[in-house]
């Protein structure tokens, strides 16, 4: 795709919190990578906003000492359509939808671009932790960044597209009806025939054509071979999308690890 390869944002601490780990960033035009990017190991045992605790005691680019952040969160989200969204309904809405976090904060982040706005949540804690560390702060889910990318994405060409995006031992499927979310929803995904599974069903729900409507395929794939042997048995056009050809080679898209959707966040 034609897009902008050099990142232009602000300086912004970008903190990217998910039960698998987390990492910090930060945009640096200076550096070979355009950015510096450091993940960090979490200890199992303990919670999200103790390991944030120790991360500030730890790492030296939390030691700098920013004012500003924006943080990155994997967690359940949930799409209202704009025209619908009322912000006393928020904490309703989600708990109704979502179970399991009954005690977190709820978010929401307005995404104009499909008329929609996301909530998703935040555990107290963890949010205690980040508000007394930074004076200005910016909230997103995880896949913010990779749904406006793969919206734009779904304007190539004339036929249907599914999107995968597998993170975090997980799997966001969505597709797009002009500029609207048609289906959005997560699956947990360890192994590729779970993968399969889901996005049959999804791509049959939808009823999408199996020779001539495209799957767009974007993350950490499991089990990568084998997930595109099986996905190709019943569909015909099965996409994997590579960062580096996505970006034009981008020094970002260089980084060993860097999930997609930081990459989405960054190059614009």
């Amino acid at each position: 795709m034609n897009e902008n390869s050099i990142i232009t944002k602000r300086p912004r601490l970008t903190l990217r919190i998910s039960q698998q780990g987390m990492s910090f960033s930060i945009a640096d035009n200076q550096s070979e990578n355009q950015i510096i990017y450091e993940p960090y190991t979490t200890k199992s045992g303990i919670s999200q906003a103790a390991n944030l605790r120790e991360a500030f005691r730890n790492n030296d680019l939390l030691a700098n000492e920013w004012q500003r952040a924006y943080v990155i969160l994997d967690t359940p989200a949930l799409m209202v359509p704009l025209e619908e969204y009322a912000e006393e309904t928020n904490d309703a809405f989600y708990h109704h939808a979502v179970t399991g976090h009954d005690n977190d904060i709820v978010l929401d982040m307005v995404l104009p671009q499909l008329s929609a706005v996301a909530l998703f949540c935040i555990n107290r804690d963890l949010k205690t932790v980040i508000d007394d560390h930074f004076s200005d702060v910016k909230y997103a889910p995880a896949c913010a960044s990779v749904w406006n990318h793969l919206h734009r994405r779904n304007f190539i060409g004339s036929r249907k597209k599914l999107f995968g995006y597998f993170h975090d031992k997980q799997l966001e499927i969505f597709a797009f009806q002009q500029n609207r979310f048609k289906f959005q929803n997560s699956y947990p995904v360890q192994r590729s025939l779970d993968a399969v599974y889901f996005l049959l069903y999804i791509w049959k729900l939808l009823g999408m054509d199996q020779r001539r409507d495209e799957l767009h395929l974007s993350g950490v794939l499991p089990e990568k071979e084998q997930l595109q042997t099986e996905l190709r048995k019943y569909l015909k056009n099965v996409f994997i999308i590579n960062p580096a050809g996505e970006y034009n080679r981008a020094p970002i898209t260089q980084i060993k690890g860097i999930p997609y959707d930081l990459i989405t966040h960054y190059l614009k």
